[in-house]
Parts: structure tokens; C-alpha cells; sequence
């Protein structure tokens, strides 16, 4: 009698442990399922394209008639109250990065909602830029600081309107300027100019600008497709004597100023 009673309650035990098991499985799995399908926010977006912009990038491509071999970094720099990001970016030859020709700064977050993007990348001048020269190169208390930063934000050049790229594309995320582009007329008889930009995997960056006349032709940028930009790999300071790495004879430096990232 008393084996009986003993089994009995072996067996109780067992359902019982067996029916918890389930149940903190069914638990488990509706949590599972709920954080799958939530959606991702709109500043999730903004997130993930300003971390893919940030770093040292080199330019990728081995053709040296068409494209030169480029360091871009970028580095955050402010954040406004809204929650946009503000990053510092700078452009120079690999050869002489302490000599930037580009310096920009760029605004990051989410797009509005009556339009159909997801992120807004506004590209901004400078209003002191020797004083940000190598900013992302130097330590924090020897650079502007956050609050300097917003207020040296001057004039607004270019937004690019970023978008999820479909599945089965290469890209993460893709976008260009509006139709009709920003104004431009500074160089070879340009009144205007447009970007596109693509954000894909690994932080790998692509970037096309390109200035036209009042009639529709190209008059600067490249032809034949956009850089890409690459994460830097530590070994590439030391091919600093490449062909690639040698700035282009003065002739030729008007004519690549306009071809690069997000220019005004």
C-alpha cells in the first residue's frame, strides 16, 4: 500500500514538472515570436546608417586613371536634442591624411514622415574648418566639443533620402538627392548637382556625385560609376608609396574636386 501510494505521487510530480515545462516553453516561445515581429523604428534606421558612415574607409578601387585612392573618415560629433546624430567627416589622399580637401558635417536621423524613407543624411559646411582639421584623429579634449560643434553647423548643401533596399539586392540601404538635385555652380559651368549613396554590408560604402550644366550634361564627377568605400584595414598605411597614393598633378585637381562624397 504504501509503494502504491509512493508511485502515485512519483507520477503526480511528473505531470506536474512536465506541464511547468511546457508551459515556460509556450512562455518562451510567445516572446520569442513577439520580439521577432516587432518592427524596427525609424531611429533604429538612423542608427544603423550613421554607424555604417563612422570610421576609416579607404577607396576600393584598383583603377587608377579613373579613381584615386581616397581616406574617408568619420567620427561622431554632437547629438541635438531631437536625438540626430551630428558626424564629422573629412576626405583626403591616403598618402597625406593630415591634409584633409574635404571637410563636412553631417546630420543623420530619421525621415519625415510624409515622405517614403526611412533615413535623411543632410550633408553641412563648416564654419571654421581648419579648426576640425583631423578632429576624428585627435583626443576628445583636444577637439571641438558637442556644443561648439552644433553651432559651427553653417550652410546646408545636400540631403540624400535613404531607403531599405529590396530583398535580394546587395545593398542595405540605397538613396539619392531629390529630382532636380541642390544648386552648384562653382565648377566647370555646373548650376547643379546630385548624390546617391549606398549603404551595404560590412560598412562598406558606395557614392556617386555628379554636377550638370543647365543642360543636362555632366560637367564633373565620374563617368563610369560610384567610389566604394571600404573599411580600412590596419595594413594599408604601409602601401603608402602605391601609384595610387600620389595626389594628382595640379591640372587634374579641379577636375577630381567635385567627384567625391556628398559635395556641395
Amino acid at each position: 500500500m504504501g509503494t502504491g501510494d509512493s508511485d502515485s505521487e512519483s507520477n503526480g510530480w511528473n505531470r506536474a514538472r512536465g506541464l511547468a515545462l511546457k508551459t515556460l516553453l509556450l512562455i518562451g516561445g510567445a516572446l520569442l515570436v513577439k520580439r521577432l515581429r516587432k518592427s524596427t523604428t525609424r531611429w533604429d534606421h538612423a542608427h544603423f546608417v550613421s554607424n555604417s558612415l563612422t570610421g576609416e574607409k579607404e577607396q576600393a578601387s584598383r583603377d587608377p586613371d579613373n579613381y584615386f585612392n581616397i581616406r574617408m573618415l568619420t567620427c561622431p560629433a554632437a547629438e541635438l536634442v531631437d536625438g540626430s546624430k551630428v558626424l564629422y567627416f573629412e576626405q583626403a589622399f591616403w598618402r597625406t591624411p593630415q591634409k584633409p580637401f574635404r571637410q563636412r558635417l553631417f546630420m543623420v536621423k530619421p525621415c519625415p514622415k510624409e515622405l517614403k524613407c526611412d533615413v535623411e543624411l543632410s550633408t553641412y559646411a563648416i564654419r571654421d574648418m581648419e579648426e576640425y582639421k583631423n578632429f576624428c584623429d585627435r583626443p576628445r579634449d583636444q577637439r571641438p566639443q558637442p556644443e561648439e560643434v552644433i553651432g559651427d553647423i553653417a550652410e546646408h548643401l545636400t540631403t540624400v533620402h535613404l531607403k531599405r533596399c529590396p530583398r535580394g539586392k546587395r545593398c542595405l540601404y540605397e538613396g539619392s538627392t531629390p529630382p532636380g538635385g541642390f544648386p552648384n555652380s562653382w565648377q566647370n559651368g555646373a548650376t547643379y548637382c546630385t548624390s546617391e549613396l549606398a549603404i551595404l554590408k560590412n560598412n562598406e560604402i558606395h557614392t556617386w556625385d555628379r554636377g550638370y550644366d543647365d543642360g543636362g550634361n555632366q560637367v564633373w564627377g565620374q563617368k563610369e560609376g560610384p567610389y566604394e568605400f571600404k573599411p580600412a584595414p590596419t595594413s594599408s598605411f604601409n602601401d603608402m608609396f602605391s601609384p595610387l597614393n600620389f595626389p594628382p598633378p595640379p591640372s587634374m585637381e579641379r577636375r577630381i574636386e567635385g567627384s567625391f562624397v556628398l559635395q556641395e
